[in-house]
């Protein structure tokens, strides 16, 4: 079992920086992204996971959900990858009425997403439209980032395969 309190419940500055940032739906053609600029409480986050999967005997420990799109989906930052810190972790979208996707294989990564121009759940679930980047967030994630400038779909499709049985684990966690 992964360590869930402590440490790694702070906010990563980077995700403080995402979060001044205002993302333009352009009536759905842009991005459907508003990040926090803090974690959902241990509570908040255990309480979704709850209601999300209708399993209440589940705690949300294993994820940082940090921004949302406009229908109440999440993005969160999944704690799979024991000893490695929260930076290292890939991130992914859970929407409001059940669907689910990698997003990045870590936050670097994340990032790149960001800057071709796709949100969480554009990444997750409309990966095949066309990328829209965006030098505002190229200019953050060339600050930050730690992985090299990739197309958002590169990055997704790895994170894709590293992570496989995501859906399906998450399905064995609905009641």
């Amino acid at each position: 079992m992964i360590e869930t309190t402590g440490a790694d419940r702070r906010f990563p500055p980077v995700l403080a920086d995402v979060a001044r940032v205002e993302f333009d739906y352009d009536d759905g053609e842009g991005v459907d992204f508003e990040p926090y600029d803090a974690f959902d409480s241990a509570e908040e986050t255990t309480d979704w996971l709850r209601h999300w999967t209708g399993n209440h005997e589940l705690d949300g420990g294993a994820y940082r959900v940090f921004g949302q799109d406009g229908t109440g989906g999440l993005a969160a930052i999944w704690r799979v990858r024991p000893g490695r810190p929260l930076v290292e972790q890939p991130v992914v979208f859970m929407g409001s009425e059940g669907e689910r996707g990698l997003v990045a294989g870590n936050l670097s990564d994340f990032l790149w997403v960001l800057a071709d121009g796709f949100g969480p759940m554009e990444a997750a679930l409309y990966l095949e439209r066309e990328a829209r980047p965006d030098a505002a967030l190229a200019e953050l994630a060339e600050r930050y980032a730690t992985t090299p400038r990739r197309a958002a779909r590169e990055i997704v499709v790895e994170a894709q395969a590293e992570f496989a049985t995501f859906s399906d684990d998450i399905d064995e966690l609905c009641r």
